[in-house]
């Protein structure tokens, strides 16, 4: 394979200036539909009732065991990322990583009264080396030996898998608000700066035009210090 010029590969087709603004209208008008659709699913969010959190689950931080109502660290609302990292794994999942880089600074979160954190199944050391490694300073709890994540279906089986849950403190209380997993990708800060450009992620399944540069699912995904490991993206690449 060599390395394509950009004259090389599929590209939209060129309009002028004020066909271009035509084509944008059009799709500005679909993206209101969708967006309104989108707030009628928050508001139906926020509406959901709340459920009664009746186990006291137990995880390791970094200074020692804390209780779920711990990582609300003084809050009223809660975010936990179940982010996929089995005890026996050295590092933690490709895509949840990724995920974690698009998690927008705690700061804004906390104002809203509203904390954040990382829950995996691994040793709290190997959790903690790892967010070493990546840079981060997110809040990551290990639940090893906790019923947590069956609990909430981050772990299956001896299968991990990805979710949100989000929790509410009312005195001693902890309920539950919310949980998802197809939605997850709503959420992911990195994938939404994907979806907006030409050529989008470049995996088969996307609904693109005819001859976009497309590869296998997921494949592509780094986390972000091993970029220089994985393929690159098919639109550098030409046959040949």
């Amino acid at each position: 394979m060599s390395r394509a010029t950009l004259t090389a590969r599929p590209l939209p087709p060129v309009a002028s200036r004020d066909e271009w603004e035509a084509a944008r209208e059009e799709l500005l008008a679909a993206e209101r539909e969708v967006l309104a659709k989108v707030r009628e699913m928050a508001a139906r969010r926020k509406a959901l009732p709340m459920t009664r959190i009746e186990e006291d689950y137990s995880f390791e931080g970094p200074a020692g065991p804390v209780k779920l109502s711990d990582l609300f660290e003084g809050r009223s609302q809660l975010i936990v990322y179940h982010f996929m990292f089995h005890p026996d794994w050295q590092d933690g999942c490709e895509g949840c990583s990724m995920y974690v880089d698009g998690v927008p600074h705690l700061a804004h979160l906390h104002a809203r009264d509203a904390s954040f954190a990382l829950v995996s199944r691994a040793p709290i050391e190997t959790l903690l080396a790892y967010r070493r490694r990546m840079g981060w300073d997110f809040p990551w709890y290990s639940s090893a030996g906790s019923s947590f994540n069956r609990h909430f279906e981050a772990t299956v089986g001896d299968s991990e898998h990805p979710g949100l849950s989000v929790f509410m403190r009312d005195g001693d209380d902890v309920y539950l608000t919310y949980r998802g997993h197809d939605w997850v990708v709503q959420a992911d800060g990195v994938a939404s700066f994907i979806d907006l450009l030409p050529y989008g992620s470049q995996e088969h399944g996307e609904v693109v035009p005819e001859g976009w540069p497309q590869g296998d699912k997921y494949t592509w995904m780094r986390r972000h210090d091993e970029y220089h490991t994985g393929l690159p993206a098919p639109s550098t690449l030409l046959d040949g």
